[in-house]
This record gives C-alpha cells, structure tokens and sequence, in this order.
C-alpha cells in the first residue's frame, strides 16, 4: 500500500511479479527405467523487474485499487518516471510457438525464457510490430501453425487482433476491431477459419476513476457480444452475436460445427475479480455469490448462416469449474473430452478476512460427448477426483502421450 497527499493505491493479487518453476525428468544413461529430477525457478527478469531490483525497492505505483485521485496520481507518475503505466508481470501463464518459450501476462508484451536455465532471453515484440498488450492465451491455429493473438488497452484501440507467422518471426496481420469499450477480454479463441471474440461488460475505463470509481467493473446492464472473425478478416468482417450478459474468463474450445460454431467456456452471470482474499465481498456465503459468481460449463452455438444464436449449461450447479486444459492438438477442433479445476466450496469460504481463496480441491475430466439422460444436474457427464480434505491444487497440465 502506497499513501499520498491525494489517498492511498495498493496492489491487488494479480499484480505479483511472474516466478517460473520447472521440474527436470532425466533418463539414466542405459538405463529406461531410472530417472532423476532436478529442480529450478526463477523470477522472470522483465524491464519493470530489473529496475526494481536495481533500485532495490517497488518503484510501479499501482492503479487498480485505491483512492480516485491517487489512482490518477499513479498514472500519471508511472509514465512520467517508466513510460508505462504497469509494470510487465509475466506472471500469468507460460506458451510456445515456433520452438521458443515465453512468460505472459496480459498488461504488456511477452518474455521469452531459456527453458534450461530459466534465465529470460528478452521481451518479444514481434520485430518490434506488436508494441502493446499482449493475450496471455494465445492459440496455434490447427493446419498452418500461425499464432493468433490479441491485446486489450485502456485507450484506443482498446482491442487488436493480430496472426503471428508460423517462424515466430513476422506479424502478418493487425486489426483495430473499433470496439467502442475496453472489454475485459482475457482470452480468445479460435477455430480452424475463424478468430472467436468474447465482448463481454466487464471493462476497464479510466473514466470511471475521476467519478470515484474502479477501473475495472462489471457493467450488467449493458450488452455482451461474441464475435466470429475470418482469420485474415477486418472489423467490418466481424458477424457479431448479441447474447445474455455475462463473465467468461477461460474458454475450453471452440470448433465449427456443420453451418454453425460452437463456442464452450466458464460462464458466470456477473463477475468479480477473484483472488486471495475476496475482500470486496462482505458475506462470502450468500446466496447471491452462489447465483452471481458460480462458474459452469456453458455452450454458445452460434450459426453462420441464419445469424442465430442459442446456448445452454453443461454442468449443474452443485459444483463450480475453472481453469480448463485440454489435448492441445485439439485446439480448434471438436474435441471429446476437457480436464478443469474443482472448487472446494466449503473451504474457500471459510475463515475470515486474509483466507486464501478460491481453493480447488479437485479435478474433473469433462465427457463433452456423452450427454446425461437424467433431469436436472450435469447436462454431460463428469468425472471427478477429488483430493483429499485440506489438499488442494492448481495450475493443470495436460501432456499427451507419445503416441
């Protein structure tokens, strides 16, 4: 927490800087069936990271939570003093394309990571073409090997789709969508023809600063669209389907499906900004937490050529999903199963102030092709392992066979 002449600014859980962790197997020499393991992390040694570390101390003043004028304040004094308004935190997820590993985090451009040290080899711009956030998921389209990738931003354009050569090495595309908000898009999607955009009414505004706001908020009474996006298309390409509010942070997959594409993702019907902590809600255990801000599996089919859409749960609302992962060669493509985190219910809403939240006490493996016959409940079939009381985990994996 910083305080000012103007208020007091503080960090909120998502902005920790980014430490990679990497587990080393090792086959023995003529031996297949004994290995070693070795262990190494690292912090990610971005821009921001670096001057901190010189300069021995937090230097980014956060503008996410605090008071209005000492929000602007901070804004302010961040590009004055760096010519960033956040410091570039790596800190969300970790992807390759054309053989190079890279640290991402959606405010600012990636890093790319040597795998066996750790150490950070530089940002990565694109040769200098993609000068602005960067998505922390970004997908290989299935067949070419082309990255898509987009970026949102406070100010306009406040969201860019861009297709990253199959070399990692050219940018062969750029698009300005003209949205007229900064949707809170933290993930896109694609099929094998289309770039798949979730404008949803979470937004960021800076405006909303100077009225004793947030910058970040969940606007209910306002539209929410996904958009179907030829890959090499323009905004005016863009078949935009108006659907029901709501909150999607982690798609599972989308696909085309005959004259439709089939859209699957974690859907709540409001949102906050979940952490550690969950201060901003007063009484954790009210129903209304459990209407507003329970994750399920949800399915948009939106239709090509009659311009109609339809969605439907997947899951029940005995239990609430996220993180999805699944086979990544299936990016894209239909797909028969998804794997995703469990919320232990109980034990993220116990405790008082401080307690680590949410916890997931489980995984699940989503049968998407097996339908449930029985009313009510799970609309497809899941399979749960839960772990045991007081475990809990996060973060899955999947790695496919060799085969």
């Amino acid at each position: 927490m910083v305080s000012s002449i103007f208020g007091q600014t503080e960090d909120i859980w998502v902005e920790g800087e980014g430490m990679l962790h990497a587990l080393y197997f090792t086959r023995s020499n003529n031996d297949t069936c004994t290995w070693s393991l070795s262990y190494n992390n690292r912090y990610v040694q971005s821009d921001t990271f670096m001057v901190e570390t010189a300069r021995a101390r937090p230097c980014f003043l956060s503008i996410t939570k605090g008071n209005p004028l000492a929000m602007l304040a901070a804004v302010i004094l961040n590009m004055l003093r760096f010519g960033k308004v956040f410091r570039n935190m790596s800190n969300t997820s970790v992807f390759v394309h054309a053989g190079r590993v890279f640290a991402a985090a959606e405010n600012d451009i990636p890093n790319e990571i040597d795998l066996q040290s750790l150490d950070t080899i530089g940002s990565w711009s694109i040769s200098g073409d993609w000068l602005m956030p960067f998505t922390a998921h970004p997908k290989v389209v299935p067949g070419s090997g082309e990255l898509v990738i987009s970026g949102i931003n406070i100010v306009k354009p406040y969201l860019s789709i861009g297709v990253v050569s199959e070399d990692g090495v050219r940018l062969k595309q750029k698009v300005d969508l003209k949205l007229d908000r900064c949707t809170f898009c933290h993930e896109i999607g694609i099929t094998k023809m289309y770039n798949i955009i979730m404008d949803m009414p979470l937004t960021l505004d800076p405006k909303r600063i100077l009225r004793a706001g947030s910058l970040i908020d969940y606007e209910k009474e306002t539209y929410a669209r996904i958009g179907v996006m030829p890959r090499n298309g323009d905004a005016e390409s863009v078949l935009w389907f108006h659907v029901e509010p709501f909150c999607t942070m982690h798609l599972v997959n989308c696909f085309e499906e005959g004259d439709e594409v089939v859209v699957r993702g974690f859907r709540v019907p409001a949102s906050i900004i979940m952490g550690p902590t969950l201060d901003c809600i007063d009484d954790p255990s009210a129903q209304d937490l459990n209407e507003e801000y329970f994750s399920r599996l949800y399915e948009w089919r939106l239709n090509l050529q009659s311009k109609a859409s339809k969605g439907r749960w997947l899951t029940g609302t005995d239990i609430a999903l996220e993180f999805p992962v699944i086979n990544e060669k299936y990016v894209g493509l239909h797909h028969r199963y998804a794997y995703v985190q469990v919320v232990d219910v109980q034990a993220s809403f116990a405790g008082g102030s401080g307690t680590v939240r949410p916890k997931f006490g489980g995984l699940a493996k989503l049968h998407l092709d097996q339908e449930m016959k029985e009313p009510g409940g799970d609309v497809i079939n899941v399979e749960f392992h839960h772990l045991e009381r007081n475990q809990f985990c996060s973060g899955a994996t999947f790695v496919a066979k060799a085969n």
